[in-house]
């Protein structure tokens, strides 16, 4: 190699270097990773899942659930916090306390909440706000989900605002907290206690004991779960025990260090620099997610393929998805089923014939009716939680 051309190769190779550093010090996203292999092993009342944990439950949905408007039980993710869940719920002696600052404290049985109050139903997302995690660069702290961390189900129970007026909430009420039977392994680790504040109640909150028509799975937080359509998961606090009411904001982990993103327009920080202040997550952005086909999968040339997926947001509703072959420069609009409410998945269907061999990547974008869209995955933002991301969904698949 002459002087001359070394020194240009190292001038390029130093460059390539420097921009590289640069992207990764701010921070980059991408596709989540989608190559996880579904376990041989199932937990109780679960299909085979993709498993994180064992001790706490973690586990992810293929995929292939995707196809449809409701999560069979069996195939709902599981994310629990805390390692020590008890093994054993006798329902005759369980109880919901209600206590704090209300006019009368209460303590409810199962039997009582089924029968003295009035029954509900309302079909809902539940999210992981760090669903899709991996798709951050440098990782991002937590579970390294995939896109399976949410399903969508219905949920049957009772009002939370029912319960509330039978006990009565006092004047200087201001807070609600929850605190379910999980707890930490060691006694510094705190509990999962979650709070709303009483002005974020409206008539879907409810307290659940059904699940697409049978009990609460186990690992779904049995015998009751707390349930917020529209928000995050993180809300929704599992095997319910306990709602405190309160005039103050209690400072707890789990609000105030965990499940925060930064206070901007972006949400978004870099990994040197972090953003402060924060703030919690709560309502969920437009999201839409490919079932079929999976990535890798081999189509005929000319067949007819059907790519079918769900779309959702935090209750405003779905108003397109679109479907691209071409990279994101030209958009075809899927048909959408919509039949279980707004705070459900649409389903989307788009029909295409494929006419050329080699690589074929879907790409599926929704919109919802305020005009929110998914941005490209690498429009979005680095957080250190790794929370929220909704970038556009990606499936590559091989036409022969």
């Amino acid at each position: 190699m002459k002087r001359r051309d070394f020194f240009k190769t190292s001038i390029a190779a130093s460059a390539a270097i420097l921009g590289s550093t640069t992207t990764l010090s701010a921070g980059e996203t991408h596709q989540p990773i989608d190559n996880r292999k579904v376990s041989n092993m199932a937990f109780p009342e679960k299909r085979p899942l993709i498993t994180y944990s064992d001790r706490p439950p973690l586990l992810e949905s293929p995929r292939s659930t995707f196809v449809r408007g409701i999560t069979e039980n069996d195939e709902f993710f599981v994310r629990w916090h805390l390692p020590d869940i008890p093994t054993h719920i006798d329902t005759e002696l369980y109880t919901i306390k209600i206590d704090g600052l209300v006019e009368k404290e209460l303590e409810i049985t199962l039997k009582e909440l089924k029968e003295d109050f009035e029954q509900v139903e309302v079909t809902a997302v539940l999210q992981c706000g760090g669903n899709s995690r991996s798709a951050f660069t440098p990782i991002a702290g937590g579970i390294q989900w995939g896109s399976g961390a949410m399903g969508c189900a219905k949920w049957k129970g009772v009002r939370l605002s029912d319960i509330l007026n039978r006990a009565g909430l006092k004047k200087e009420a201001h807070w609600i907290g929850f605190n379910g039977k999980d707890n930490a392994a060691y006694y510094e680790t705190p509990n999962f206690v979650r709070e709303l504040e009483v002005e974020e109640l409206n008539d879907h909150v409810i307290i659940a004991y059904e699940m697409n028509g049978e009990d609460l799975p186990y690992l779904n937080g049995f015998p009751l779960r707390l349930v917020i359509p529209g928000y995050y998961s993180d809300s929704w606090v599992k095997m319910l025990s306990h709602i405190t009411i309160t005039d103050k904001y209690k400072s707890l982990f789990f609000m105030d260090v965990a499940y925060r993103v930064p206070d901007n327009e972006c949400e978004c920080e870099t990994p040197k620099h972090k953003f402060k202040p924060t703030k919690p997550i709560t309502n969920m952005n437009v999201k839409s997610v490919i079932g079929y086909p999976e990535n890798g999968m081999k189509v005929y040339h000319n067949s007819h393929v059907v790519v079918r997926g769900v779309a959702f947001d935090d209750g405003h509703g779905i108003k397109k998805v679109l479907i691209s072959t071409d990279g994101g420069k030209t958009w075809d609009e899927a048909l959408l089923k919509q039949d279980n409410g707004r705070y459900a998945y649409t389903e989307f269907r788009y029909a295409f014939k494929p006419t050329k061999y080699g690589k074929l990547t879907f790409m599926a974008k929704a919109i919802n009716r305020l005009g929110d869209e998914q941005p490209f995955a690498k429009e979005i933002g680095w957080n250190h939680g790794g929370y929220k991301y909704n970038g556009i969904d990606e499936v590559t698949v091989e036409v022969v």
